[in-house]
Order: structure tokens, then sequence, then C-alpha cells
């Protein structure tokens, strides 16, 4: 794998506090807007959830990727995030981005092996090791057989 990768994209004003941003061959474009606490249009995606997006993405990518190689069998896999968002000295910053993966793994023996690689992935994950802000990882490990005994009751 080469050393250095660039990704490019452009973004145009809409109007307002609006816009448009998109990647050369990545469909389909996304519109976006400055957050209603910021002056901005209610219900749009908004720079701070482009941020949260790409951690939470990037996460995923990584921790299936681990999970791959690692070959951990799981029935599913969800993140939930949270970014926080703090005004101190009068500045807006990121101050803390909470992840919340939720993993099924098929058999009791693969729990630990599966917080250990949700725990690599959260290491591992190159856009939140690329942030000033606090990761914080809240990991959860259900085992199928319990959630099948539950579907039953």
């Amino acid at each position: 794998m080469e050393a250095h990768h660039e990704y490019r994209v452009h973004a145009f004003g809409a109007g307002g506090r609006s816009g448009v941003v998109r990647a050369e061959g990545v469909l389909p474009c996304i519109s976006f807007s400055a957050p209603p606490e910021f002056l901005g249009e209610p219900g749009r995606w908004t720079p701070e959830h482009f941020l949260v997006a790409a951690v939470t993405s990037c996460f995923v990518s990584t921790f299936s990727g681990i999970a791959e190689k690692s070959r951990l069998e799981f029935g599913s896999f969800k993140l939930d995030a949270e970014g926080l968002l703090d005004n101190s000295d009068g500045i807006w910053r990121f101050t803390e981005i909470k992840l919340r993966p939720t993993v099924s793994v098929l058999k009791e023996e693969d729990r630990d092996r599966a917080i250990r690689l949700l725990e690599k992935a959260g290491k591992s994950c190159l856009i939140a090791r690329s942030l000033q802000c606090k990761v914080v990882l809240s990991l959860t490990v259900k085992i199928e057989e319990e959630l099948s005994v539950l579907a039953r009751v």
C-alpha cells in the first residue's frame, strides 16, 4: 500500500448557511446546512454530523476488516455515536466523541475475542486517531444464543 493518499471533496454554497458537498466519482452529493443552533436549517446534515459520521464509518470499516482478518464470525454489528461540542473560552470545539458499538457473536467463547477486536478497532481507526478530542468507547458484546432464547419467550 502506498504511503500517501489524497481524498478530494468539493463544496458549493447554496445560499444562507447551506451548501452541497460532493466527491469526484462518489454518489450522491450531500446537501448540508449549519446546525439550527448556529442559524442553519433544521433537518439537514451538518458539518458536525459529518465529523461524527466520519469517525463512526471509520470504526465500522476498521472493525469489520480486523474481524475478517481474525476470522471472527459475528451475527450483527451496530454503532451508535454522539459528538459533544462545547464552548470553552469563547471557542467552540468537539471535546468528546462517544462510540457505543454492539456486536452479537455466535458463541460464548468468542466474547473476549470480540471485546479485544473492538478495542483494537478503537485504537486503529485512523480518523479517531487524527482528532484532538477524546474518543470514548463503551462496547457491548451479546451472544446470539442469548438472543434466540429471548426471542422464544
